[in-house]
């Protein structure tokens, strides 16, 4: 997938200073006059005129310079993927010779695969770029300006463009809690009549049934029309809980990970069966993002997961709002379960009515160094309390181990006859 949005055009404003050939010059000049006083020889002093000369006009040649780069824009790619984008700049007003270098980024690995500095055609390279890991990154580039006589020179930094690199997702189809399902038509085979492709019954026509219904070897058998029924096949609405809130450094801030990838698994698997997904991020910055089904919602979910973008919502609060969570939604929520305020939500959302399964992405403790096994076990316990205490108001808790698929883990959920009854 390689996708770029319009390029981007800044405008720079430069700031001359003085370049080092003016320091070249004093210093010459300096020791010439410094020469002609020690040793009385004019003929040093007219070495050094001309210079002195050249030294005067040099603030004159500071004229107001504005540059225009033009970017590479966004670009989105998934990780491990080589994408290239082309920055140019080139003087609108002033005058000045421009040469320009792409600036290292962490996490980032780039590549000059063509370059070429201003003289008649305006400066530019083009940048191959690839990242191992997910995530947005900006590609800066440095450019410096020099006046034609050598004498002035400007440095400026801008970011040319931004890479945005997508997770890659675990093909696997993740199993969702059984819930009563919306009416409306999708792939999940429900036990309700309805239409379908899967048979469920036959009974007696009765008026108002369609003609394509009537199952006609039986209606010849048993001399009355009958009809044949099938099971209808229903679609689901997901609605994806992502921790946001700042973790400790350690295991609890690395399970970000396992949260980005999970929600992106869950997103691209419902996404597949024709469901419809949203999601909503607690935490340092609350957002939330309107359900919708299609290949383009995936790449939104994933933006309002990384914060890019402008078509998620921005709130405020602890609680998911109510606008982002439609009735009879399925929330699936992966956090480290280590903030107060995240179960608050998770418990309202249960109060709403809604089935809450929530995602256990801390493996082991939140602490940097190993615990002595005491220690060790009683973190273990106190974990185990509290899936007994979320299970008990309806909130089911998996834990996501090493070595083990999303798919698998969520084939751990409790089976429970479930009713949603959404009170707003």
């Amino acid at each position: 997938m390689k996708h770029r949005d319009r390029t981007t055009v800044v405008e720079v404003e430069l700031r001359w200073r003085p370049g080092p050939l003016v320091f070249w010059l004093a210093g010459c000049a300096g020791v010439a006059l410094a020469a002609a006083v020690a040793l009385g020889r004019w003929q040093l002093v007219v070495f050094a005129a001309p210079m002195l000369g050249v030294l005067v006009t040099a603030p004159w040649q500071r004229h107001p310079t504005t540059l225009q780069v033009d970017g590479g824009g966004t670009v989105r790619c998934f990780e491990n993927e080589e994408v290239t984008c082309s920055i140019a700049a080139f003087v609108e007003r002033g005058y000045g010779l421009v040469r320009m270098h792409a600036l290292p980024a962490f996490g980032l690995d780039l590549r000059i695969e063509e370059q070429h500095d201003s003289g008649v055609a305006p400066a530019g390279m083009r940048v191959a770029m690839r990242s191992a890991r997910w995530g947005r990154f900006p590609v800066v580039a440095r450019i410096v300006a020099s006046s034609p006589a050598g004498l002035a020179i400007a440095t400026a930094e801008v970011v040319a463009a931004e890479i945005y690199v997508y997770p890659i997702a675990d093909p696997q189809r993740v199993r969702l809690p059984r819930i009563e399902l919306p009416d409306r038509i999708g792939t999940h085979l429900t036990r309700k009549h309805g239409p379908g492709v899967e048979y469920a019954d036959i009974r007696a026509y009765a008026p108002g049934d369609q003609v394509r219904t009537v199952n006609w070897p039986v209606s010849a058998r048993r001399g009355r029309l009958y009809v044949t029924e099938r099971f209808t096949n229903r679609s689901a609405e997901v609605v994806v809980l992502v921790d946001n809130y700042q973790q400790a450094p350690g295991p609890a801030s690395a399970a970000l990970e396992l949260a980005v990838r999970g929600a992106a698994q869950i997103v691209q698997s419902t996404l597949q069966a024709g469901d419809r997904t949203a999601v909503v991020c607690l935490g340092s910055s609350p957002r939330w993002l309107r359900p919708d089904i299609g290949r383009r919602q995936f790449y939104r979910v994933v933006d309002t997961v990384l914060d890019v973008g402008d078509e998620h919502v921005a709130t405020t609060g602890t609680l998911a709002p109510h606008a982002a969570v439609p009735i009879g939604a399925i929330v699936v929520a992966f956090s480290t379960l280590l903030d107060t305020q995240f179960a608050l939500a998770l418990i309202d959302l249960r109060k709403r009515g809604h089935v809450v399964v929530a995602v256990d992405v801390l493996r082991g403790s939140p602490f940097a160094k190993d615990l002595d096994p005491t220690m060790a076990r009683m973190w273990q316990l106190e974990r185990a309390s509290m899936y007994r205490d979320m299970g008990s108001v309806g909130v089911d808790i998996v834990a996501w181990p090493a070595e083990t698929r999303l798919d698998q883990a969520m084939r751990l959920i409790p089976e429970h006859r479930r009713s949603v009854r959404v009170r707003r």
